[in-house]
């Protein structure tokens, strides 16, 4: 039976304000068992955050050993001992650390799984004294629970079950429990920063205080554990939706020796690598990071909301970030997650991305969107919308085809609602890739086209030809005006050349009459130093994203504008380091370590990220180069347990901010969309072309064009003002209308019906002639509604012809 060992509280509530952990992750882990419904991070030789019941809730800050002589000194793992940690096998989460006293008088060598089949943390731990160093040692448990994914409103206990005596955490119902396989002497509970049991080795070097409870505040539980038989043991942490069903846990998983839980753990792990496509010959590190983001990609799924794909088991800056605030990486990012699915279909896995497709239908809004991020119930928690988001699934549903990966799930409901949205509500997008403007993105666009084609060959495949042409062709006219929306001819970046891709061409898609020019558009960009900018010209913020044009094969890698973008972005983002090059999101971003090396809170300086080494080498492969260096560099960024990071550090070394040129910053790691990147270009190489581009789009736009539309597409929220002579003018709403129009000035008109889609979508088109001077001036009857618009319209003929090859 369970009791609570008394009722002397803490002092001290509610304690300091809480903070999560630092996020560049050594290690993160899972058993491969859905039994098992628990991750662990590990950070500095100790356990950070772990998560539990599933992929998107930490429950803890931190749990780690104090060490004290009792007369001397106390040692604390992640402040005062040296850190070495590898992985305990090439196909298995499973890590080994040594955490070593500087003095050599002693190291702590720790073993870390979780129990294959419980939601326990298993810690196989071992006390060697080094150099004849024998007097007392007190080794001490710290635990700081942040249940229900915030560190305010937790409850810390000391109870006895089962003739033990346990250290226990409740918040709203969640609990844990912590113990070992020898015995605690004392045991405390108290609030961090004023009673907890750092406070009070740090008083004294003992364990004076012994509380039974410590409740509503952020809380530790400290507990002294019995050295005097064996210095060697196995410490669990458990989690369950109630305290018996955590004790349970917690007395079950202690009672196998940890060698078998190990064994285990390594044979569900090797069970997924042998399917595994043989790329190694491809790496330059012999696999390690091959083999590591094989298992990291699978490690992110969830085990209750199957197929679910998180971004990363982490909180960046998670060090200065409130306790209280329930973010991080650990939601549903759709674009992250396709690229993750698509990652591990890429090393041969097709079940992980079957399940993903399945749970993104299910999570896909009436509309036909995604939300910018989400829960894994499905719930957002940012709202932006993001076009290249809604694409994605198309492309993942596509390429599932083409490997004939379906079973009985038919993916066409959610492909045409998603194709309906994008023609909807393109072309401009509310947030591009880095969430943070709107307007006429490059890569936004290159997904929408790719995806878009591929959704047009789902349709006629089902015997909806009409439909599928209607889809191409508004394919065809985001194709035709990619640079005239996303080209400068006036830049001045570099020298010589005023003609590149932007970053964005700024414009508010709610705005029907938008100004397209990407030569006058100004926009804010966030995160940057309160002192500094923050409103620039579009025409002279660069980034690399353009290169989304050649990987899916809408732009040939050697189309000039290409090339001479490329020079600019070089000039402008690339960071020479000892690994390789890498290079920034876009010039004056400000989302990264600030320069002193001191952590992003609300602003700093965007360092280069690791994935887009992997896209550049996409690039050079495209165009006939080598593109072994940037697979050696992204290796190079890795961590030696095989963990790539969000951002690199890209300047001189800051050793006292633990910052050094090539190595991670404090931002993501493991970031999941990198994973994917690495693997994607490791396949690419050995296939000899692009693994994510898509043939149908490479031939339509790569080779003769000749069944290319040169479209201007009139809408409700895209308002255009004229035509092109020698373009089709479309005209499309969202429920049938009749169209009354003119082109001579209303001498004479016309009306016609609209055609109705599978799309949900009506449209009719407008020929210009080759002579046409007067403008299209029409009005709507809505046929639904049966009235009139009572406005008239007009798309007014200018004399430029088709867009010319460049």
């Amino acid at each position: 039976m369970t009791q609570f060992r008394g009722t002397k509280s803490a002092f001290g509530q509610p304690g300091i304000e809480p903070r999560w952990t630092h996020s560049n992750k050594d290690g993160i882990g899972t058993a491969y068992s859905a039994s098992s419904r628990v991750w662990f991070t590990l950070w500095n030789g100790i356990l950070t955050e772990a998560y539990y019941p599933t992929v998107d809730k930490p429950q803890l800050r931190d749990l780690q050993y104090l060490i004290s002589d009792g007369k001397s000194f106390f040692h604390e793992e992640k402040r005062h001992l040296d850190t070495e940690i590898k992985r305990l096998e090439n196909d298995a989460l499973g890590y080994r650390i040594i955490n070593s006293d500087p003095e050599g008088r002693y190291e702590i060598v720790k073993q870390i799984i979780s129990d294959p089949h419980l939601p326990c943390i298993l810690q196989q731990t071992k006390l060697n004294r080094k150099n004849g160093f024998s007097e007392p040692l007190h080794l001490y448990i710290l635990c700081a629970p942040h249940l229900e994914a915030g560190g305010w409103e937790n409850n810390a206990y000391v109870i006895e079950v089962a003739g033990l005596e346990i250290l226990v955490a409740e918040k709203k119902g969640t609990w844990l429990a912590v113990a070992a396989t020898i015995p605690f002497t004392h045991l405390s509970c108290g609030y961090v920063g004023k009673s907890d049991g750092w406070q009070d080795l740090a008083d004294n070097f003992k364990l004076d205080w012994e509380f039974d409870c410590a409740k509503d505040g952020n809380v530790a539980l400290t507990g002294e554990l019995d050295l005097s038989k064996t210095e060697e043991f196995t410490t669990v942490l458990a989690f369950g939706d109630c305290l018996h069903g955590a004790i349970i846990a917690l007395l079950q998983s202690l009672d196998i020796p940890f060698a078998d839980h190990q064994q285990r753990y390594k044979k569900q792990w090797q069970r997924p690598s042998c399917g595994i496509v043989p790329l190694v010959e491809f790496s330059q590190d012999q696999g390690n990071l091959l083999s590591s983001s094989f298992d990291v990609l699978l490690a992110h799924e969830d085990k209750s909301y199957t197929g679910a794909l998180i971004a990363s088991l982490s909180i960046p800056w998670g060090e200065v970030k409130d306790g209280a605030d329930p973010g991080g990486y650990h939601l549903v990012w759709v674009r992250d997650m396709v690229n993750s699915a698509i990652g591990l279909l890429a090393a041969g896995n097709t079940e992980t991305p079957r399940r993903a497709l399945t749970y993104l239908a299910a999570s896909q809004q009436a509309d036909g969107g995604f939300p910018q991020n989400f829960w894994l119930s499905g719930k957002p928690f940012w709202t932006g919308i993001q076009l290249d988001q809604v694409a994605y699934p198309i492309l993942l549903a596509w390429r599932l085809e083409q490997e004939k990966a379906f079973r009985n799930f038919d993916p066409y409901p959610m492909v045409i609602g998603a194709a309906s949205y994008l023609i909807r509500h393109g072309p401009a997008t509310e947030q591009e890739r880095w969430e943070e403007a709107s307007g006429y993105s490059p890569s936004t666009l290159a997904s929408n086209i790719a995806a878009l084609i591929c959704a047009a060959c789902m349709v006629r495949d089902r015997g909806h030809g009409e439909t599928a042409k209607f889809i191409e062709e508004y394919a065809d006219f985001l194709e035709c005006h990619i640079e005239e929306w996303t080209v400068t001819t006036e830049g001045n970046l570099v020298p010589d050349i005023p003609r590149h891709y932007i970053r964005i061409n700024p414009s508010d898609p709610q705005n029907p009459t938008p100004n397209e020019d990407p030569n006058t558009g100004e926009y804010y960009i966030v995160n940057r130093p309160p002192e500094g900018l923050h409103k620039f010209a579009g025409k002279n913020i660069i980034s690399p994203d353009f290169l989304e044009l050649v990987r899916y094969g809408i732009r040939s890698p050697h189309d000039p504008i290409i090339v001479d973008s490329l020079k600019v972005v070089d000039a402008v983002l690339k960071v020479d380091t000892p690994m390789g090059a890498c290079w920034h999101r876009y010039n004056y971003d400000g989302y990264g370590q600030r320069d002193d090396g001191s952590s992003w809170d609300g602003w700093g300086t965007g360092r280069a990220w690791a994935l887009l080494t992997g896209e550049r080498g996409h690039y050079e492969l495209a165009a006939g180069n080598d593109p072994t260096p940037y697979i050696k560099a992204m290796e190079g960024f890795a961590s030696k347990t095989g963990l790539l990071p969000e951002q690199i550090w890209d300047t001189e070394d800051i050793p006292e901010a633990h910052m050094f040129l090539g190595k991670p910053t404090g931002s993501a790691m493991p970031l999941m969309w990198a994973h994917a990147e690495y693997i994607k270009l490791l396949k690419s190489t050995q296939e000899g072309k692009i693994f994510d581009q898509v043939p149908e789009v490479a031939e339509r736009y790569l080779g003769s064009r000749c069944s290319c539309q040169a479209l201007e597409i009139w809408k409700p929220n895209r308002q255009v003002g004229n035509v092109k002579r020698g373009y089709t003018l479309r005209i499309q709403a969202p429920t049938s209308f009749k169209l009354r129009w003119t082109q001579d000035n209303w001498d004479t008109w016309q009306d016609n019906q609209s055609i109705s889609t599978e799309l949900g979508i009506e449209y009719l088109d407008l020929k210009t002639e080759d002579d046409q001077e007067s403008p299209f001036s029409f009005t709507f009857f809505w046929t639904e509604f049966d009235h009139w618009e009572g406005k008239n319209y007009e798309v007014a003929i200018n004399g430029k012809s088709p867009r010319p090859e460049p």
